[in-house]
């Protein structure tokens, strides 16, 4: 029996183009792939839901004026928006302290056996430490290839944190590294990093890790004006060598159209000169400071020594990471490399589905 719209899920009240662009039939959607087989431009412009129709778990409506008929589950109607997920929502924000009280640590041997429980603190956290990782060469590789695939660089597939005779990067010497995103030069810049301790003997060289969301979301309380400022101004960062010159303009602080955070990039040693007028630039000055006091609150960074065997596997937008000074003469040695957040999301979500929890 035909009834109004507005009596069944009060259907009058849900933009009519909006529900006939989700028609799942399969002469609108791809059976096996789920894609749209039209364009928005080969529907009506105004469509009417004409006739409404309720049959037991689903809901019919007939279109006019082509008379296409679309059937939805019922529970599709109830279904809550899924967060943008690079995205502050749905995320944990963190001090060090609270990671105590948060797992992110994970042995190997029970990564290997079921991983979800570790994408699932990179993904929340931002940050997940694997232990007992075997110390090989290029086992890095092999972690990332776990969940996805490697983004190779100019660095290569991988690269070597230890000291080297002519450095292109401060990376690759023992002095003292501030909280800092890897490659913020590059457009997109790497959305994981990972780093594999194989030998950690020297004196000094201790990892440090802040949440950057969580300093973001300090800044836009406290100093909601230098947090716009940070959002709305594209800053030039640069990397340049024999062989590479990269540069991307992208703000500090990459946020959504709602002014939620989405993106952290900071890096005092790859920033290269920002050309505004002088008022501009003087407020820029004023927000980056404010937002470089923030990042070096004690309370915000997790230190921890990477041990032999330990594999930190980060978030690049979010995390940001640093390193105490060491003693060059010392061993120190950890192997790299760059993966997505993507491909990471996506394993996670078949593994989620396998287990019957909600994608």
């Amino acid at each position: 029996m035909a009834t109004t719209a507005a009596t069944i899920l009060d259907i009058g009240s849900l933009p009519a183009v909006w529900l006939r662009d989700n028609c799942p039939c399969p002469q609108c959607r791809d059976p096996r792939s789920g894609q749209k087989l039209f364009q928005i431009t080969d529907l009506p412009p105004d469509p009417v839901a004409a006739e409404v129709r309720e049959s037991g778990s689903d809901v019919e409506i007939v279109w006019a004026p082509d008379g296409h008929r679309s059937v939805y589950a019922r529970a599709w109607f109830d279904a809550p928006g899924e967060p943008d997920p690079r995205g502050e929502e749905g995320k944990s924000l963190w001090d060090a302290a609270d990671l105590d009280a948060l797992r992110f640590e994970f042995d190997w041997a029970d990564y290997t056996s079921d991983p979800a429980p570790a994408l699932s603190a990179v993904e929340g956290l931002g940050l997940a430490l694997l232990r007992g990782v075997p110390r090989v060469e290029e086992q890095v590789l092999a972690v990332a290839e776990t969940f996805g695939f490697v983004r190779e660089t100019n660095y290569g597939r991988l690269f070597d944190v230890r000291v080297e005779d002519k450095p292109n990067n401060l990376a690759f010497t023992s002095v003292r590294i501030t909280p800092h995103t890897d490659n913020p030069y590059r457009d997109p810049v790497p959305t994981l990093q990972l780093l594999h301790c194989l030998t950690n003997e020297a004196a000094g060289g201790d990892s440090g890790f802040v949440d950057g969301f969580r300093a973001a979301a300090l800044l836009r309380d406290e100093q909601p004006d230098a947090y716009q400022v940070l959002v709305r101004t594209p800053v030039p960062f640069e990397f340049r060598d024999a062989h590479t010159q990269l540069r991307a303009h992208r703000p500090i602080i990459g946020a959504d159209g709602g002014g939620r955070i989405r993106e952290v990039r900071f890096n005092n040693r790859s920033m290269g000169t920002l050309r505004l007028p002088f008022t501009e630039l003087t407020g820029f000055y004023a927000a980056y400071r404010a937002f470089a006091e923030v990042l070096a609150r004690l309370e915000l960074m997790r230190t921890m020594r990477l041990l032999p065997g330990d594999c930190v596997v980060f978030d690049n937008t979010r995390v940001l990471h640093a390193r105490t000074a060491f003693d060059g003469a010392g061993a120190r040695h950890l192997q790299g490399c760059y993966a997505d957040l993507d491909g990471l999301s996506s394993t996670l979500g078949v593994l989620n589905r396998g287990t019957g929890a909600a994608l």
